[in-house]
């Protein structure tokens, strides 16, 4: 327990006691001094700046048990890890860089018996603040602290007891900037395959809960990989199922169609057009391109991979793209060990995407998540090759994985999650969470080509 509290002197007697009294109140009015002194950092005055804040821990013990407890200021909730592993860690993302002069923790039962407190800017790299080496739970109040970053995490490497690392409450204190960098560190949110013909009354519903946890993560925008709403992807069944869920944050959403959004009777594509309307047509067609940061973006409509007029514009896009690093989107891939395997009909766009030194791909249609490593257009594997991740787990019936394909790193199925993508303007990385707030995997850190 680090409690940062000033030592009980022994009060004079006799003579001295007038003297010590004057002294006493000299003290405190120069103490007050000192608080009131706008320059001096790690001042008292430091306001709160982690309430309420979006975060995100390695794992959760439970649903209920989510990171989010620790810094939404209610004392009677908790952040819980996943029990008897280390490391774990849980972090907040403060919206802008901030000076960070104060971080008090508040442990349950669960305590931490060695930590480190960290900063970063981006996400991914990370300096220490401060260090626990002989913790005893309790409350740990780190003052004086000097760090600069927009992200802060308690990265604990040693559990006080046989259960897992668990705080009630992690409180950061400092200044904000005005706000983040332009074109530095975002995070995204992406998942296919989402909207099954049910609602959040069916406890065997999987949509509403990757709703609630994408939500929770509150990203800079959502990617849909396609099969957005089954069967047939009518207007009705948006409205019925998919806006009852996924549908909250329409507005950040950047979709693109799959196989059942060809289903539709009243035409192929007629009800997610009627849905999205121009969030999923920004350009007038089904397939569209953006920017973000260093980061440029392109969505793709995999139905029509066999026309001429999108290849054409994928080529002049990306001949146009002046951006260092290059993430696309669509529903069919290249390369799957699930149930549909591997399509071919993604081949040259992959060709194209190579050619231009694309660095990640992501994809739907197989009911599952798996990773590749780093491969060309013929499944080669390269360190200066595409990253294919498959993530069609949002919420439709999972698919078995039946066939390995060369290169893959990882496969997960019968889970349902999201993939939460982290950015830098010269590289990514990821994690896939589970429905139950539990990171179930975690990439490799990649730079852009």
């Amino acid at each position: 327990m680090r409690l940062n509290t000033s030592p009980q002197l022994p009060f004079p007697r006799g003579r001295n006691r007038a003297l010590t009294l004057v002294l006493a109140a000299v003290l405190v009015l120069l103490g007050g001094l000192l608080l009131a002194w706008p320059g001096r950092a790690g001042a008292a005055a430091d306001p709160l700046i982690s309430r309420g804040k979006p975060a995100t821990a390695s794992s959760a013990e439970t649903s209920s048990l989510g990171a989010a407890n620790a810094f939404d200021g209610d004392t009677a909730t908790r952040w819980a890890s996943a029990e008897g592993k280390d490391p774990q860690w849980i972090r907040v993302d403060l919206g802008a860089t901030a000076d960070i002069s104060r971080v008090k923790l508040s442990w349950e039962a669960a305590y931490a018996k060695a930590y480190r407190v960290e900063v970063s800017q981006d996400g991914a790299s990370w300096t220490a603040l401060a260090e626990e080496k002989a913790g005893n739970g309790g409350t740990d109040d780190w003052t004086g602290l000097t760090g600069k970053g927009r992200y802060l995490r308690v990265y604990g490497t040693a559990r006080g007891t046989s259960y897992g690392y668990s705080l009630y409450e992690a409180e950061v204190y400092g200044t904000l900037d005005g706000g983040p960098p332009p074109g530095k560190a975002f995070t995204v949110v992406a998942a296919g395959d989402i909207a099954a013909q049910c609602t959040a009354a069916d406890s065997g519903c999987a949509h509403p809960k990757t709703a609630a946890l994408a939500r929770q993560i509150d990203p800079r925008f959502y990617l849909t990989m396609g099969d957005n709403q089954y069967d047939d992807a009518r207007i009705a069944d948006f409205r019925a199922y998919y806006d009852k869920t996924w549908g909250a944050f329409k507005a950040k959403t950047r979709p693109v169609p799959g196989n059942h959004e060809t289903y539709d009777p009243a035409g192929a594509l007629a009800g997610y057009k009627a849905y999205f309307g121009s969030i999923a047509y920004p350009q007038g067609k089904s397939y569209y391109s953006y920017d973000e940061g260093n980061w440029h973006f392109i969505a793709l409509d995999s139905n029509s991979f066999d026309k001429a007029a999108q290849i054409d514009w994928l080529k002049a896009d990306l001949a146009a793209n002046g951006k260092q690093c290059i993430a696309a989107y669509w529903h069919h891939p290249l390369y799957s060990s699930g149930g549909h395997g591997n399509d071919p009909v993604s081949k040259p766009v992959w060709k194209i995407l190579y050619g231009a030194k694309a660095d990640l791909v992501l994809n739907g249609h197989d009911h599952h998540y798996e990773r590749f490593a780093p491969q060309d257009p013929d499944g080669k594997a390269t360190s200066d090759g595409i990253v294919e991740v498959v993530g069609g787990m949002g919420g439709a019936e999972p698919y078995p994985i039946e066939q390995v394909q060369p290169n893959s790193q990882k496969r997960i199925s019968g889970q349902y999650g999201v993939l939460k993508l982290e950015f830098t303007d010269s590289g990514y990385g990821w994690t896939y969470v589970g429905a139950d707030g539990q990171v179930k995997d975690t990439s490799p850190n990649y730079g852009c080509h």
